[in-house]
């Protein structure tokens, strides 16, 4: 386990480039992700439409000036839960190099924290069924798999 501890920011465009990095840096996302200079122009474009929306926080965590993980946590209202709303977490990355160091743990610990602070009544993820140790891993932050999430995806290409 790490002793370092971990800073935690908004991202900045800057950092762009580094979290797709990451993002593509496993078998799923290198099959998804175009991590290539210059970095395509969607990334910048999703990175803006994200710092913009006061429900999206695209969060950084950093060992001294190092991103160790990131993620992003979307805040979600609801009619369901007498108008309730929801933290979303997607897009969770742990820097390869600290890996296995508990950094995850912290990165999970502040997002629920930060779940509290915006009033949601829960916190919600989904995982590829293809990542069995990041469902440990959310199992062990006490995430239950309660639901069987479906997804319907688009042809980018064709839309």
């Amino acid at each position: 386990m790490t002793t370092a501890t971990l800073s935690f920011r908004s991202a900045t465009i800057n950092d762009v480039p580094v979290l797709v990095q990451m993002l593509s840096d496993d078998p799923l996302g290198s099959k998804r992700e175009r991590f290539e200079t210059p970095l395509p122009e969607a990334y910048i474009t999703a990175f803006n439409a994200i710092e913009k929306d006061p429900n999206n926080e695209l969060i950084i965590a950093t060992i001294e000036t190092e991103i160790a993980g990131f993620l992003q946590i979307t805040f979600v209202p609801y009619l369901t839960y007498q108008g309730g709303w929801r933290a979303l977490i997607e897009g969770v990355r742990v820097n390869k190099r600290y890996r296995k160091q508990g950094i995850g743990k912290q990165i999970f610990q502040w997002a629920i924290e930060r779940a509290r602070e915006r009033n949601c009544h829960l916190i919600q993820l989904t995982t590829d069924k293809k990542r069995p140790d990041a469902i440990k891993f959310y199992e062990s932050l006490g995430f239950q798999a309660t639901h069987e999430g479906m997804k319907l995806h688009f042809d980018r290409l064709n839309s």
